[in-house]
């Protein structure tokens, strides 16, 4: 699988997600779920005028948001790209 881009930007206690390409969203949601159960506040959302879909991840005691941060940036196939918030 190619390199694909990924952003983070911290929201209020989640964070939001956003990955260049629905293929590629749906690969890294399997690819999270593997390493720990989350629910998103919303659905995956398609970004008109964009290749791009957005999810959140919500914090928690499990999946902090810089464990989040070192997760995604552990997987060869992510380049992580950090949003200001």
């Amino acid at each position: 699988m190619d390199a694909f881009c990924v952003w983070i930007r911290p929201m209020d206690g989640t964070c939001q997600v956003r990955v260049d390409g629905i293929e590629n969203t749906k690969w890294l949601i399997h690819r999270l779920g593997q390493f720990f159960v989350f629910k998103t506040a919303e659905p995956v959302k398609e970004d008109e005028g964009s290749s791009c879909c957005t999810f959140r991840v919500a914090e928690s005691s499990q999946i902090t948001r810089h464990r989040f941060e070192r997760l995604l940036r552990a997987i060869p196939e992510v380049r992580l790209m950090l949003e200001l918030a």
